[in-house]
C-alpha cells in the first residue's frame, strides 16, 4: 500500500464536496451565512431572510429606508461577500 501526505482536513472536506457535486451549494450557504459579519449586527438585525438563486442573493429586510441604503452598496457588498467565502458566487444582491 503507498504511503500518502497527510492532508488539512479542511482539504480533504473540499475534496469531497467537489467529487460529490455540492461545492456550489456550500459556497451559497456560507455566503448567506456571512451576511452577518459583513454587514454587521445593526443590519443583520432587520434582515429577515435571505438565500442565493441563480447567483442572486435575495435578501428580505424589514426597514424601507435600510433596502434604499444597501441599495447604494450593492456592487461594494457582492464582492465583500465573494472575497469573504473566497470564490465568485454571486454577481448582483436584490434587497426585498
Amino acid at each position: 500500500m503507498k504511503r500518502t501526505d497527510p492532508l488539512p482536513v479542511g482539504k480533504i472536506v473540499e475534496q469531497m464536496l467537489e467529487q460529490n457535486g455540492v461545492a456550489d451549494l456550500y459556497n451559497e450557504q456560507r455566503l448567506c451565512y456571512m451576511w452577518s459579519e459583513i454587514v454587521g449586527p445593526g443590519i443583520n438585525r432587520l434582515t429577515s431572510r435571505r438565500f442565493v438563486d441563480n447567483g442572486v442573493l435575495h435578501v428580505y429586510l424589514t426597514s424601507a429606508v435600510l433596502k434604499n441604503e444597501l441599495s447604494f452598496q450593492r456592487t461594494r457588498l457582492v464582492k465583500a461577500l465573494n472575497d469573504a467565502v473566497g470564490t465568485e458566487v454571486i454577481h448582483d444582491v436584490k434587497f426585498h
